[in-house]
C-alpha cells in the first residue's frame, strides 16, 4: 500500500470526518488506524504497534514543541492571575476604540512577530484576545487574523526559522546558494502576498462571508466562546488574583520575545562567530522556544513573588492551570503529528506518490508553476505540514527544471512555497491552524470551517497569476494578474455582502 493512490486515504478520511462531524480528535484517531492497517495490510495487532510508534516517534520528537505549550500555559495562567490581563484590558479599552482597530493592533502584531510561526500564534492570541473580547469581536475572526500573520509573514522573512527550512530542502551537492534562493522568491510568492492583502481587506471593510459571515452575524446577537474554553479550570484561570498592572503584562511579553530571538540566535550559533543570518538560518527553533519559555518563566517568577503581585502558592497553582489551558492544543498537535509520521516516507509514503505523478506529467512545461502549486497546496493540506511539502517537492522542481533555468527555477521553488503555506492554513491537522485555534481559543474546526473559503479564494487568484508566471517566465507578471484578480473579487464581496464586524465605539 506504500507509495500508491491508497497513501492519500487516511488523511483524505480525516479531513472529511473532521469536517462532517466537527470531532477532530476521534477523526484524526480514525485516519492514523486506517493509515496503520493500510501499512500493515489488515493485520490488527500490527497496526496498532504501527500506530503508537509513529506516535512515540513523532511525539518524541516534537517534544520540545509540547514543553513550550505548556510553559506559555503556565505564563499566561499567571499574567491572568496577577490582574495584569484586566488592566492591560482597561488601558487598552481607552486607546483602542473598536473592533478594526483591535484587528488591524492584531494583525499589526502578528506582522511583528515574524521570527517563528508557533511563537506567533500564541503570543497574538494571548496579547490580543482579551482586547478583541472586550470589543465582542468573533473568536472565530480573531483565529483568522492569527493565522493569517503566522506562516504567510514567517515565509516572507528572510531572518525567521522558514527560510532555514526552504534552504535546507535543496538537494545535497547543488552549487544553488538557498538562502539567495529563498530570498529571490519573496516578491514572487503570491498566496502569502495575496493573503495579507486580502487580510487587511477583510479587516477594513467587516464584509465577510461564507461561513465566517455566517458566524460573525450569530456572534453579533450573542457573544460566544466555545465550550471546551468554558469549563471550571479555565474559568479559574481568568480570576484575578493579584494588583498587577499593565507593566506586569507587557514586561513580561517583551522578555520573551527577546528571550526567543536569543534561543534562535544562541542555537544557530552566534556565540561560534557566525553572523546573524546564518545563525538564524542554522537554528533549532524548537529549542530556542524552550529556552526563550524558560527565560520568561523564571523572569515573571522573580517580577511576580517579591513584590507580592501574587503569592507563591497562587503561582504554583498556575502550572495545573497552564497545562489545562494547554491540553486541547497539545492533544490535537499529538495526533497530527502522527498522520503525518504514518504518511511519510518511512510508512505510506505519501509524498513519494506525488512526486511521481508530477515528475511523469513534467512534459506541461508552461503549466509547471501553477501545477506544482496545487500539488504543493494538496500535499500540505493532506499531511499538515509545509515544511515536509518543501522536503519532497523543492528537490523534484530542481530535477525537473535543472540548474541551468534559474529564473523558471525561482517560479517553481515559490509556486511550492506558496501551495505549502496555502494548504498548511486550511488544513485542520495542520500545527499552525491548530495553534491559531489555541490562541483565540476558539473552536478548532469552526476555525477551520470558517477560513477555508477565504483561503479558497486568494488560491483561485494564485492559480491564475502562476498559469501566467509561466507563460511569461515573469514572476511580477504573474503578481500583478494575481492582484488585479484579488481586487475584482474584494470590489465584488463590497458590492454584494454588508459590512458586519467593523462598527467603532
Amino acid at each position: 500500500m506504500a507509495e500508491t493512490i491508497w497513501s492519500v486515504f487516511p488523511p483524505i478520511l480525516t479531513i472529511v470526518l473532521a469536517l462532517a462531524t466537527k470531532e477532530v480528535y476521534m477523526s484524526l484517531l480514525i485516519g492514523i488506524f486506517s493509515g496503520a492497517m493500510l501499512y500493515s495490510h489488515f493485520n490488527v495487532i500490527q497496526a496498532i504497534l504501527t500506530m503508537f510508534a509513529v506516535m512515540e516517534e513523532k511525539v518524541g520528537g516534537n517534544v520540545n514543541i509540547l514543553v513550550f505549550l505548556v510553559v506559555l500555559g503556565i505564563l499566561v495562567a499567571a499574567i491572568s492571575r496577577s490582574g495584569a490581563t484586566e488592566a492591560y484590558g482597561r488601558w487598552a479599552g481607552e486607546q483602542i476604540h473598536g473592533k478594526r482597530s483591535a484587528l488591524f493592533l492584531t494583525a499589526l502584531l502578528g506582522i511583528i512577530i515574524f521570527i517563528d510561526d508557533y511563537f506567533n500564534c500564541l503570543t497574538v492570541g494571548t496579547v490580543m484576545r482579551p482586547i478583541t473580547d472586550r470589543f465582542k469581536v468573533s473568536r472565530a475572526k480573531l483565529a483568522y487574523i492569527i493565522d493569517a500573520t503566522a506562516a504567510p509573514v514567517c515565509i516572507l522573512a528572510p531572518v525567521s526559522s522558514w527560510a532555514a527550512a526552504v534552504g535546507s530542502s535543496l538537494p545535497e551537492g547543488t552549487s544553488i546558494d538557498g538562502f539567495a534562493l529563498f530570498l529571490r522568491t519573496i516578491p514572487v510568492n503570491l498566496y502569502a502576498i495575496l493573503t495579507m492583502l486580502f487580510m487587511l481587506f477583510i479587516t477594513w471593510t467587516g464584509r465577510d462571508f461564507a461561513t465566517m459571515g455566517k458566524v460573525v452575524r450569530e456572534n453579533r446577537k450573542e457573544f460566544i466562546v466555545s465550550k471546551e474554553y468554558e469549563d471550571e479550570s479555565n474559568k479559574s484561570e481568568a480570576v484575578s488574583l493579584g494588583n498587577g498592572t499593565v507593566f506586569d503584562l507587557m514586561l513580561p511579553i517583551i522578555v520573551l520575545i527577546g528571550a526567543c530571538v536569543f534561543g534562535m540566535l544562541y542555537t544557530g550559533g552566534i556565540m561560534e562567530g557566525k553572523s546573524i543570518a546564518d545563525a538564524f538560518a542554522d537554528c533549532d527553533s524548537a529549542k530556542a522556544l524552550v529556552l526563550g519559555s524558560f527565560i520568561s518563566f523564571v523572569f515573571v517568577a522573580l517580577l511576580y513573588l517579591p513584590r507580592g503581585v501574587l503569592r507563591f502558592n497562587q503561582f504554583c497553582d498556575c502550572f495545573v492551570l497552564g497545562f489545562k489551558a494547554m491540553v486541547p492544543a497539545v492533544f490535537i498537535l499529538c495526533l497530527a503529528w502522527t498522520m503525518s509520521g504514518i504518511v511519510s516516507d518511512k510508512y505510506l509514503n505519501l509524498g513519494g506518490y506525488v512526486g511521481q505523478l508530477v515528475q511523469m506529467n513534467s512534459s506541461v512545461g508552461l503549466f509547471l508553476p501553477a501545477i506544482f502549486f496545487v500539488v504543493a497546496g494538496f500535499l500540505a493540506f493532506s499531511t499538515g505540514t509545509s515544511w515536509g511539502t518543501f522536503g519532497i517537492l523543492i528537490p523534484i522542481a530542481v530535477a525537473v527544471v535543472g540548474l541551468e533555468q534559474y529564473e523558471m527555477l525561482v517560479l517553481m521553488v515559490a509556486a511550492v512555497l506558496s501551495g505549502a503555506v496555502a494548504g498548511d492554513h486550511a488544513s485542520p491537522i495542520s500545527d499552525t491552524t491548530i495553534l491559531a485555534s489555541a490562541g483565540a481559543q476558539c473552536h478548532h474546526i469552526e476555525h477551520v470551517s470558517t477560513q477555508i473559503p477565504y483561503v479558497l479564494l486568494v488560491c483561485a487568484c494564485c492559480f491564475v497569476g502562476y498559469i501566467v508566471d509561466g507563460f511569461t517566465k515573469n514572476g511580477f507578471a504573474g503578481l500583478a494578474v494575481g492582484v488585479v484578480l484579488l481586487v475584482g473579487c474584494c470590489l465584488a464581496i463590497c458590492a454584494k455582502c454588508e459590512p458586519i464586524e467593523v462598527d467603532e465605539e
